[in-house]
């Protein structure tokens, strides 16, 4: 099977130049990866998470684009517009709401305390039961997510050569598995800096390919008009797809969910030497993330204008629609030596930058959270640094053999969110619960938690037992371009069906998961604390609650807890303060 076989008529030939373009790019990843290992002092946790804390801000701000840029958003984003429309770009609209945020609310706390593990906030604010239970959610959210980032460039990858999933997606996995285990988050950081290189070259080539075969941008706009792309739904209705509201909500909790409270973010942002550095990585964060989301949102519509009168799905040219992009792609650079190559380099880039950056973060919360407490008091830091590279080979591995399950399911986009609602809502709506809720206790934020993921697991699986996420009808496609052949049309969803008998939780669009599980797990948190909080419970360290709720309490008349009251209760109560450990622990 060749190039040709896969797209049909489409005249490309993947040639070694394209192959060596990404083959370099994975060479150089292992060269950064070797230099880091070998030069770089990798002998402690503070060297291998944190970067020895030295890191600068451009090459943080760079490896959060491209850690938060994964193959979901290059495949899954352009795909979404072509089909349902350009709505996807109010995520742009939320990206300053969302460093507000993140930088007022969440991060102070954060900073103050300087924890390897975001996790063992939850140990200080609550109890241990809280700590394991919000790691172990995290722990499998990650686990449940990294196969989709590997299988995204695996299925480009064998949509364009003769290469079987089967054998890309281990040696994929194989060359991001060894330089992340031997180099550490300096080795991420570098290797996230030149795959964005790459990652954007492939974005603009691949735009400005696509204008020039369409014709200009005038011709590009009105086909994605007339064809309803650039339409923007204001319905409120929770159960349409692909409205502003659904949109900006989804955006909004989603992305806070990982921004800020996310162990790869937090670890990121304590490398740096000062808080100042934080926000402008996070400045500057926020600038690349609106490049990246207008350019493969203006894919999507460039896709549609080149292909409004021949849908290659509805024309049986290709099986799934996540193939669309590669499709396309091998279609418009048959007249340009390496631009395949590049798309593919792109692709690989993007999910490579993922899946080391979650795979050192998850390594580092999995060790202090399950791993530490069994470990001798006095083990070397030279031994701590060979167990987390252990770590990362595990999940590696693990990633590796899931990507043959996701392969099996769906559409990219709504699976993604299906499998984070159930764990990334009651995440951020514990974290919100401590850091903002100082009435909050552990009884509370174990019922929270428990609540938030019974509620969003009865959601989603209800859901996906009805099928509700793969009846949504995209908007109108035409095959009349297509030629006077017969086309045999596969089987399709009937948009038509009525889906009204059906319990409307189970019809609310996926949007939304991240929001329902936050409010669900803070609303039963702060229920359950205000009804079994006792006088004698001890009083919140100050240094545990966000600022901002010191803020709201005192603008409008909230009891705030004082500091001197708060350390005469705890002393008489024996509690050790977060403050003193460290003050202990010196």
């Amino acid at each position: 099977m060749n190039a040709t076989d896969v797209f049909y008529n489409v005249p490309v030939t993947f040639s070694w130049f394209d192959y060596g373009l990404f083959v370099a790019m994975l060479l150089l990843s292992v060269l950064i990866g070797l230099y880091f290992g070998c030069c770089g002092h990798q002998d402690s946790i503070n060297e291998y998470l944190l970067g020895g804390k030295e890191m600068s801000v451009v090459p943080i701000a760079i490896s959060l684009v491209a850690s938060n840029i994964s193959g979901i958003t290059l495949l899954g984003v352009p795909t979404d517009v072509y089909r349902f429309g350009s709505t996807y770009y109010m995520y742009v609209s939320m990206l300053i709401p969302v460093y507000v945020i993140t930088y007022y609310v969440y991060l102070p706390v954060f900073y103050k305390l300087q924890l390897v593990s975001v996790y063992e906030y939850m140990m200080l604010r609550f109890n241990r039961k809280i700590r394991l239970l919000t790691s172990g959610l995290s722990t499998v959210a990650t686990l449940l997510y990294l196969p989709i980032v590997v299988y995204i460039p695996a299925l480009a990858l064998t949509q364009a050569t003769q290469f079987s999933l089967h054998l890309v997606t281990p040696v994929l996995c194989g060359v991001c598995i060894f330089y992340t285990t031997i180099g550490g988050l300096k080795a991420v950081v570098w290797t996230d800096t030149l795959q964005f290189v790459v990652m954007i070259g492939s974005i603009v080539a691949v735009f400005y390919k696509g204008l020039d075969a369409i014709g200009s941008f005038d011709e590009m706009w009105s086909r994605a008009a007339a064809g309803r792309r650039l339409e923007f739904d204001l319905d409120v209705n929770p159960t349409k797809r692909d409205t502003v509201m659904a949109t900006m909500v989804g955006t909004l909790f989603g992305c806070l969910s990982y921004m800020s409270i996310g162990q790869s973010f937090v670890q990121k942002y304590l490398s740096m030497p000062t808080k100042k550095d934080v926000k402008k990585a996070l400045f500057l964060f926020m600038f690349g993330m609106f490049a990246i989301i207008t350019f493969v949102v203006l894919t999507g519509l460039i896709m549609y204008a080149h292909y409004y009168e021949c849908d290659p799905f509805t024309a049986g040219k290709i099986t799934k629609h996540d193939q669309i992009l590669p499709f396309y792609v091998m279609d418009v650079a048959s007249t340009i030596p390496g631009l395949a190559g590049l798309f593919l380099s792109g692709i690989f880039s993007a999910a490579l930058s993922t899946l080391s950056a979650c795979m050192n973060c998850l390594a580092g919360s999995v060790y202090e959270d399950f791993v530490s407490p069994f470990m001798p008091k006095d083990i070397s830091q030279k031994q701590v640094s060979n167990i987390l590279k252990l770590l990362v080979m595990i999940i590696g591995i693990i990633s590796t053999a899931m990507v043959f399950v996701i392969e099996h399911m769906g559409s990219i986009l709504p699976i993604n969110y299906a499998l984070g609602g159930i764990t990334n809502g009651p995440l951020l709506g514990l974290f919100t619960l401590g850091m903002l809720f100082p009435v909050a206790n552990h009884k509370g934020a174990l019922y929270g938690g428990f609540g938030g993921i019974a509620f969003m697991s009865f959601i989603i699986i209800g859901s996906q037992y009805y099928q509700v996420m793969n009846e949504y009808a995209g908007r109108p496609v035409s095959i009349e371009g297509c030629g006077n052949g017969t086309i045999l049309l596969p089987n399709l969803p009937d948009s038509s069906v009525d889906k009204s008998d059906v319990f409307i939780l189970f019809r609310i669009t996926h949007y939304y998961y991240s929001f329902m599980g936050t409010l669900a797990t803070v609303i039963i948190g702060v229920v359950v604390s205000y009804l079994t909080r006792k006088p004698t419970d001890p009083k919140v360290d100050p240094d545990l609650i966000s600022p901002f709720s010191y803020w709201v309490s005192s603008k409008f008349g909230l009891e705030k807890p004082e500091k001197g009251n708060y350390y005469e209760v705890n002393k008489a109560l024996g509690v050790v303060t977060h403050a003193e450990k460290q003050t202990n622990a010196t």
